[in-house]
């Protein structure tokens, strides 16, 4: 529990019988373990109640809030120094319809444990992405994807939500109910609220039979607007830029009886460590790369085009993963689908140090990369669902996605990561590209470059953002880098930035985490800005009154801009002026 007497004295204020499950002295970090942050409190609610709980004392005791899965996104968007809240124990399956196939679940449950869940009622997501540790919040939170010319992002199949506000209400909405909420809420990026209900679409549970092979890479491009994508209900591909080649996975539903994989070499304890050993030793000799990529991919998929063809029949959550191996950083972009053999060619051409051909404006000299380069496919204009605001895909047509791995060998560094991301960035936004919000984009100069991306559809998200946590309860070091959240003019978003967003945390410094172990892991800290504040620093002449009632649950006709009436408490004050100005704030430290 946390040192602070004021968050106590706003718990004592709070129905006792809900309660306030938080511990502190948390260590929280990323999957890749790039980031490190020591949260203040760590938050495990089991109950809306509990949430609402949260947010509240949070925003009375101006603590930014941060929610938390799995932790999968490389980059610092889920460090704080504030209040981290996790939802695994808000994991519970709440209704399932058989004959509809709508099923409404708790926001933490991880998808792994959704998918087992369906499977009990003989029912299925439609369609993953590689991995299944996320929990469905963070894939709708991030704008998760899988690999299928006919699906779009997984938050395709979401039909409802239920997100508790800044003001501790907790709002129903839908395509057709609060729909702007909505749509900025299925690529939220944790900056709206908490997600804390999920109505989705399942369909009927299938197996997929799947095939993988090595190909050369002419071949992969020679049949780009043939039927590569079409072919197959699920396809993707990776590419090993040094050996000119990539391996084509496709897969499509079936009937067969499970049939399992065969075991892999890297799959098995000696191929696992023996790469991972390749890769720690490319670290200081990176020339040793593409002797690395030949004799690993030899050995997993042939040394020959067409040598070996792996085949499997299985479940389609099983299926559809793949294995991430070691950390890693990932650098993900979407571009229009019919620019993908440009970009691949140009990137290649880079790689092997022919500027000419790349007309990528930094030097490749010096820079060994790693393999493979993913290569996958969606396409979000098939979906019936509205169009999330922030969604990075196509509007015209099918989307590319490129994402350039470099892993992280006993969690070091590669030292091309610098150039190359530099380097794979700049064609990518030459090529119309837009990132992946869960991933490692790093060399944008300034938010304006993602508003420039996204346009009106941008404005409406923050539009919206503003109206349900004006005051930034759940607005991090990483929002303000990379949105422009106060206004549209980026001069004038940094000098009110502060002002306007009262409770949100910024970054004081980022170091080198140093324990054992940790690698070159980053530890995050945020400004704890909350120790700086005295409870009686208010404004001359302040009267405070306040009105402790439980935080209240709307219903799904309720407007989500509507403050809850008995949480608001009220200061007046006096300006140079002499004018008296009311307004809402916490009863624990004011700035």
């Amino acid at each position: 529990m946390s040192n602070d007497p004021a968050v106590a004295r706003e718990l004592s204020r709070l129905d006792p019988a809900v309660p306030f499950r938080a511990t502190s002295q948390h260590l929280h970090f990323t999957w890749a373990k790039t980031f490190y942050s020591r949260p203040e409190l760590y938050i495990q609610p089991q109950s809306i109640e509990e949430i609402q709980k949260a947010v509240t004392v949070a925003r009375r005791c101006r603590r930014r809030l941060v929610t938390v899965g799995s932790g999968h996104s490389p980059s610092d968007l889920t460090c704080t120094s504030a209040w981290l809240i996790n939802l695994d124990n808000f994991n519970r399956v709440l209704d399932v319809s058989q004959e509809t196939g709508l099923v409404t679940v708790q926001a933490g449950i991880r998808l792994r444990d959704l998918s087992r869940e369906l499977q009990k009622h003989g029912l299925s997501l439609p369609n993953l992405g590689s991995i299944d540790s996320q929990s469905i919040a963070g894939v709708i939170a991030t704008g998760t994807h899988g690999s299928s010319s006919r699906h779009g992002l997984l938050s395709e199949c979401i039909r409802g939500l239920s997100v508790t506000l800044a003001n501790g209400q907790t709002v129903r909405c839908s395509a057709t109910n609060n729909p702007e909420l909505f749509r900025a809420a299925l690529v939220s990026l944790g900056a709206l609220g908490i997600v804390t209900e999920v109505t989705l679409q399942t369909v009927p549970a299938f197996r997929i039979n799947w095939e993988q092979s090595l190909h050369p890479l002419s071949e992969l491009l020679d049949r780009w607007e043939g039927d590569l994508w079409t072919s197959h209900e699920f396809v993707r591909a990776w590419w090993l830029p040094y050996m000119d080649r990539a391996i084509i996975w496709h897969a499509s539903k079936t009937d067969l009886p499970v049939q399992p994989p065969p075991k892999s070499w890297y799959g098995g304890w000696l191929g696992f460590h023996v790469y991972h050993n390749l890769l720690a030793l490319s670290n200081w000799f990176p020339r040793f790369l593409p002797w690395v990529e030949w004799f690993v991919f030899g050995m997993q998929y042939g040394f020959k085009p067409g040598a070996v063809v792996t085949k499997a029949v299985e479940p389609a959550r099983e299926g559809l993963l793949m294995d991430c191996l070691y950390s890693q950083f990932v650098n993900e972009w979407a571009i229009p689908l019919e620019k993908g053999p440009e970009a691949i060619t140009r990137l290649s051409a880079w790689i092997h140090g022919d500027e000419k051909t790349a007309r990528i404006p930094f030097s490749p000299k010096g820079v060994w990369v790693h393999c493979p380069v993913e290569v996958r496919v969606s396409d979000t204009t098939l979906s019936s669902t509205p169009r999330p605001y922030l969604d990075p895909t196509s509007r015209e047509g099918p989307t590319l996605y490129l994402n350039a791995t470099l892993y992280r060998p006993y969690l070091r560094d590669p030292p091309c990561r610098e150039r190359y991301y530099e380097a794979f960035e700049w064609l990518m936004r030459d090529l119309g590209g837009r990132p992946h919000w869960a991933k490692n984009f790093t060399t944008l100069a300034s938010a304006q470059d993602l508003r420039d991306m996204y346009g009106d559809d941008m404005d409406q998200w923050l539009k919206v953002r503003r109206e349900v946590d004006p005051d930034g309860l759940f607005v991090g070091e990483w929002h303000r880098r990379n949105l422009l959240l106060t206004s549209g003019d980026e001069t004038e978003s940094a000098e009110l930035g502060d002002s306007h967003l009262s409770l949100g945390e910024r970054q004081e410094t980022v170091r080198k985490f140093g324990r054992r172990g940790a690698g070159d892991g980053l530890e995050w800290i945020g400004d704890r800005r909350w120790e700086r504040a005295s409870p009686v620093s208010l404004h001359k002449g302040t009267i405070i009154t306040d009105s402790p009632s439980p935080p209240m649950t709307s219903t799904s006709e309720e407007s989500f801009d509507l403050l809850a009436p008995g949480e608001a408490s009220f200061f007046y004050y006096k300006d140079g002026l002499g004018v008296i100005y009311a307004d809402s704030i916490s009863t624990c430290a004011l700035h």
